[in-house]
């Protein structure tokens, strides 16, 4: 029996003594772990925009397809091609010296008819001639003085002329050639001001208003804005693309933007303060959307977030956090609730190249 109770006594030891290394051995496990690293980022107000981003197809403010009136043959060519003209130059001369001799001719009747008339004007009053004739030759001069008109825009169609000011597009004419109603000279389009046309879907109808603004940008200019208002919207709805064509202008003084180039817009719906974070800093959880925190004690907590608008590396937080609370950008996968970690400020991305956003689904 002495010796049972010794060999219980000896097993007990044994076991104390392994269970107290293992727990010695895994307090200095952890003790000899280090602190993890994590990268924070502040909760910070910016701005933020709600855009519509569209493609849309520019247009000259005004333009036309410069051709004559009448079958003619051409005498005079008075431009280059690309040149930027005036209101009211002379473009092109046809031949008009038959319409010059029509327009002498109607002035000379005029004046004759006129000095017979006040010829005979004291002979009607004095009752020498009677009004009948004083009649038939006023007639004369309204028909001669009609002629005259005419004969005088037969000859001014003969001169083609701008117009409005500016630019004009390749000559198709040369001096000799025989022109006739609806040939092409060349193109004239105003392109001071650009408009551009683009489609919104109908389910942003309520949020178009005339002198919103539009940011456009073109291939041709890589990473540059244009900035412009929307000065009008279409009254119907297409019905196969359930889309509303919206037009703005953008101002062009320097003439780099043409008519028919492709660009991209974005139209901005709303404008306003947000609490923004980095989109790295997101956990989803099934419908559910957490961060971790950094307390004063530099330890990790994980809260429950509310999302607004988001775009490409940044998302709005409706509700969750507070101003400048210190969130976990880098490292979350080394960490977990309750871990003391240190800390490290991210730099600060300037927020202002923005992009287009949208509701969080």
């Amino acid at each position: 029996m002495k010796k049972i109770t010794i060999i219980i006594l000896i097993a007990l030891a044994a076991a104390f003594g392994y269970q107290y290394l293992k727990t010695d051995n895994v307090t200095k496990a952890k003790k000899s772990r280090p602190t993890p690293n994590v990268v924070v980022a502040k909760a910070a107000i910016q701005p933020i925009r709600d855009e519509v981003e569209a493609l849309g197809t520019s247009k000259a403010n005004e333009s036309i397809t410069v051709t004559p009136k009448v079958s003619e043959v051409v005498t005079k060519v008075n431009f280059d091609d690309g040149d930027l003209v005036e209101k009211g130059r002379l473009l092109v001369q046809l031949q008009d010296s038959e319409q010059k001799a029509r327009v002498t001719v109607a002035k000379v009747k005029v004046k004759d008819h006129q000095r017979e008339l006040d010829r005979i004007r004291t002979l009607v009053t004095s009752q020498t001639i009677a009004e009948l004739e004083r009649d038939r030759l006023q007639t004369l001069i309204d028909t001669a003085k009609a002629e005259l008109v005419q004969s005088q825009s037969a000859l001014s169609d003969r001169r083609i002329s701008a117009p409005f000011s500016g630019a004009l597009g390749l000559r198709q004419v040369s001096v000799g050639a025989l022109v006739t109603p609806g040939k092409a000279i060349t193109t004239l389009d105003d392109i001071s001001v650009i408009k551009l046309d683009f489609s919104v879907p109908e389910r942003f109808l309520q949020s178009l208003a005339i002198g919103k603004t539009v940011e456009a940008s073109a291939v041709a200019f890589d990473g540059e804005m244009f900035i412009g208002k929307v000065t009008s919207i279409d009254s119907r709805i297409n019905p196969q693309t359930r889309a509303v064509i919206v037009r703005a202008e953008i101002p062009n003084p320097k003439h780099r933007l043409l008519p028919g180039m492709l660009m991209k817009v974005k139209l901005i719906k709303q404008s306003r303060e947000a609490l923004i974070l980095p989109e790295s800093a997101i956990i989803p959880v099934q419908d559910r959307h957490y961060v971790y925190l950094v307390n004063e004690e530099g330890v990790v907590e994980q809260k429950q977030v509310t999302l607004g608008l988001r775009k490409r590396g940044w998302v709005e937080i409706l509700d969750g956090i507070e101003l400048d609370e210190q969130v976990v950008i880098r490292g979350i996968l080394k960490v977990r609730p309750g871990d003391a970690v240190k800390v490290t400020f991210s730099e600060r991305f300037s927020f202002l190249k923005q992009a287009s956003v949208e509701p969080v689904a």
